[in-house]
């Protein structure tokens, strides 16, 4: 992939921030941003782009049939809704649907094995937002094909998302503006995201894949947590850093997106770890599925349910494997289970605050493992793998030098929501809340440093959520 070379993006950035403060007037911008965002993801997927292009097309057209007052709405949203999932069940689950079948009926069929788009969960979720909005609010129907193709295509949240409502973001396209104070907030915040990535995430990432391809005699409990604890994080600071990035690319074009992490390992529920996750994930299964399939208005029996189907889709929209479906119901059975324990029955906050991270921890095994018997034998190893081997312990050497266990040690300290602190108290107008601004604005200038050092130094390693 081409815009996965670091030269690439330290070219296509800078030109694409530059030519849109060159360009005049706000209809001009949004071609330019339209247009450059085609050119990133053609770099990427050069095939692809006719179907991205596709999608805004079955969108937009969707859109002007819906403000036809003569043809069934609801026929049309069916037909949109179809297409859209159409299209990613094709290029996302055919393999894993016909492979689990095959395996059912003991059938050696070749598989498809269609190429997954890159972002096409993200970009598939953002058409169907629109068409749904539109649906329910004839107000929100574009008669601009630029207007939708900009929304879904627009580059900095296109290919790992924050997935972004077409009713948040609809008059920030039709009217905004670039101030030198959002664009330095813009830097700072994106430059926060590729510190993460590169600083931390990728550290604690190659800790946790030496865990996760260990043998079974090189497993033992140690390693098997440790690389567990690793992975956690790992996730946390690549995607979370991902959306630092989207967001503040966003604040430097004008566009103000919704956050998507707020420090969920802080969290004493899995209900509230959700309120805390890829929020723009978890909203929009509230928003499209969970309260059109009737929420919690139709009795408890039914609320459960509606919770498992909403979990299960999560799971899958993660990826074509039982792993993630499996790791979606997990969380769906701890939401339950939350849901039926009686208030005055539920444990101490510090209590569960342990327990949520412990179920967390448990459940991103399976996100992790490349296939169930892998996740089995790190879970067996976590549980009963108390007898060390020197396998064992060269693995455990190799985790655990200096330099990881600095990297491990910044990375549980920075997951905690000290920074947010630390922003508030900076809020004010004195002397003081100045200059700690300004530091905050040097500091970012030493990540960034320290950023495309590490870049120079080493191979480049992609987000873990352009594979969804």
């Amino acid at each position: 992939m081409v815009f996965s070379s670091p030269a690439f993006l330290f070219a296509f950035l800078p030109f694409t921030f530059l030519l849109y403060r060159l360009v005049p007037g706000l209809q001009a911008k949004n071609l330019l941003l339209t247009a450059l965002s085609l050119v990133f993801y053609a770099a990427g997927e050069p095939v692809y782009v006719l179907l991205l292009l596709a999608s805004v097309a079955v969108n937009y057209t969707a859109g002007r049939l819906l403000g036809a007052s003569r043809l069934p709405a609801k026929g049309v949203l069916a037909a949109a809704v179809a297409v859209n999932l159409g299209m990613l069940c094709v290029f996302k689950y055919a393999d894993f649907a016909l492979g689990s079948l095959y395996r059912l009926l003991g059938a050696g069929l070749p598989l498809p094995g269609l190429a997954l788009p890159i972002g096409i969960s993200f970009f598939t979720f953002q058409g169907l937002s629109y068409v749904i909005d539109a649906y329910r609010n004839r107000n929100l129907i574009s008669k601009s094909f630029l207007k939708l193709a900009l929304y879904i295509s627009f580059f900095p949240q296109l290919i790992a998302g924050p997935i972004v409502k077409y009713h948040d973001v609809s008059m920030q396209i039709d009217s905004r503006e670039t101030t030198p104070a959002l664009t330095a907030d813009g830097i700072r915040r994106f430059i926060l995201g590729l510190s993460k990535k590169l600083l931390l995430s990728n550290t604690v990432g190659r800790m946790a894949d030496l865990a996760f391809t260990a043998s079974a005699v090189q497993l033992d409990a140690r390693s098997a947590w440790l690389g567990a604890l690793c992975y956690m994080l790992q996730i946390y600071f690549d995607f979370s850093g991902y959306s630092d990035m989207a967001i503040g690319l966003g604040r430097m074009f004008g566009f103000q997106f919704l956050e998507n992490f707020d420090h969920p390992y802080a969290s004493a529920s899995i209900k509230e770890f959700w309120r805390r996750w890829h929020i723009s994930l978890s909203s929009w299964f509230r928003d499209y599925l969970y309260i059109p399939l009737g929420g919690n208005r139709r009795g408890k029996r039914r609320t459960e349910l509606n919770k498992c189907l909403v979990f299960f889709s999560t799971g899958l929209w993660h990826g074509a494997s039982w792993n993630f479906v499996l790791w979606g119901l997990w969380h769906g059975l701890f939401i339950i289970l939350e849901d039926l324990l009686p208030q005055k029955r539920r444990p101490p906050k510090a209590l569960a605050h342990l327990f949520t991270l412990l179920a967390v921890l448990l459940g991103f095994v399976l996100f992790r493992a490349d296939t169930l018997p892998i996740a089995g034998m790190v879970y067996e190893k976590m549980f009963t793998g108390f007898a060390s081997t020197l396998q064992s312990e060269a693995l455990l050497r190799a985790l655990l030098t200096p330099f990881n266990l600095f990297i491990l040690g910044v990375s549980i300290i920075s997951a905690l929501p000290i920074l947010p602190k630390m922003k508030a108290l900076a809020s004010g107008n004195s002397p003081a809340c100045a200059l700690a601004r300004a530091g905050s604005y040097a500091a970012a200038g030493a990540l960034y440093v320290l950023c495309a050092l590490n870049l120079a130094g080493s191979q480049f390693n992609p987000f873990i959520y352009f594979r969804f």
